[in-house]
């Protein structure tokens, strides 16, 4: 659903096959999305995205892998409207940048065998290499909750945006 809703009670309002294509525009774990839906009616958008942690957190590894699926690497053409909005800070950066990005993507992926996600919105291609450069060093395990840690960040931002609430 690329539509804003207008507000939360639309969202609980909507019907579960729609609700459920919206949270998936938001997340694409299908797991997340249904353990999402089943929590409504919200009542309030704390409520909605405290669900929202509590319903990452449930989700097994594979779940996981399907969300990171939903995001293009940072600095490559985002592939919606959403993610360009949150990359924005790379769309401008030298060459220098989006090249040391690209090749340390390729390092991450080698590494820990997923795309280096993190929650873009607001930070400079400087700042996104930064925090790439850094969390190279992390062990398997440390990495994974700070994935985990982000995409519920990117998920909050991407549930406010559907409600159209700020952020």
């Amino acid at each position: 659903m690329t539509d804003q809703l207008s507000g939360l009670a639309a969202f609980d309002a909507l019907p579960s096959a729609a609700a459920y294509a919206a949270v998936l525009d938001c997340c694409s774990s299908p797991g997340f999305a249904r353990e999402l839906i089943a929590g409504r009616p919200y009542g309030n958008v704390a409520a909605l995205l405290d669900a929202a942690d509590a319903a990452l957190a449930l989700q097994p590894e594979s779940e996981i892998e399907l969300a990171l699926a939903g995001h293009p690497r940072i600095g490559e053409r985002p592939d919606s409207a959403a993610s360009a909005r949150e990359q924005a800070g790379v769309a401008s950066a030298a060459e220098p940048v989006r090249a040391a990005l690209a090749a340390g993507n390729r390092a991450y992926e080698q590494r820990f065998g997923h795309i280096y996600l993190v929650c873009a919105t607001g930070k400079s291609a400087d700042e996104l290499l930064e925090l790439l450069t850094a969390r190279l060093r992390n062990d398997a395990e440390t990495e994974r909750r700070v994935m985990r840690t982000e995409l519920a960040k990117i998920n909050r931002i991407r549930l406010r945006a559907l409600l159209g609430v700020p952020a």
